[in-house]
């Protein structure tokens, strides 16, 4: 689908480059010599279409420069805040082994004192039930 959906766009952007290429070949003089631009000592001649395209490519570039550089706040922000979750996730990892080891320490019997049994919660030691056991 992804291939498609490519096809379907760059099939007719190369279209669009090639007619616009073949109406736009005639040659055009680029001079960069601010002072003399009939007979310019740094120029250069070329065909209208490679000069449009150039400074369109030149543009995108220079688009995505500043737009780089004008987001170097966020990218900062995110890298720390990343940062920050990965080590919340390690403390979290951490107090969650601590908690485990804790709970089977817990757990355990402490040897050499006799387990007994203990009485139901909300009941006192030696009181019956309704069948008369020992509760």
């Amino acid at each position: 689908m992804r291939k498609f959906l490519t096809a379907l766009v760059v099939i007719p952007l190369a279209i669009l480059f090639i007619v616009f290429a073949v109406a736009n070949r005639h040659l055009v003089t680029v001079s960069f010599d601010p002072f003399n631009s009939a007979d310019p000592s740094i120029g250069a001649t070329l065909p209208l279409f490679v000069v449009l395209i150039v400074v369109a490519i030149l543009g995108v570039i220079a688009g995505g420069t500043a737009t780089w550089i004008r987001q170097r706040h966020w990218r900062r922000a995110a890298r720390q805040h990343e940062a920050d979750a990965r080590r919340a996730r390690g403390e979290l990892a951490d107090l969650r082994a601590e908690m485990a080891t804790a709970r089977a320490a817990s757990q355990r019997p402490v040897s050499g004192l006799p387990m007994t049994s203990l009485p139901a919660p909300g009941h006192a030691a030696g009181e019956r039930d309704k069948a008369g056991a020992t509760l």
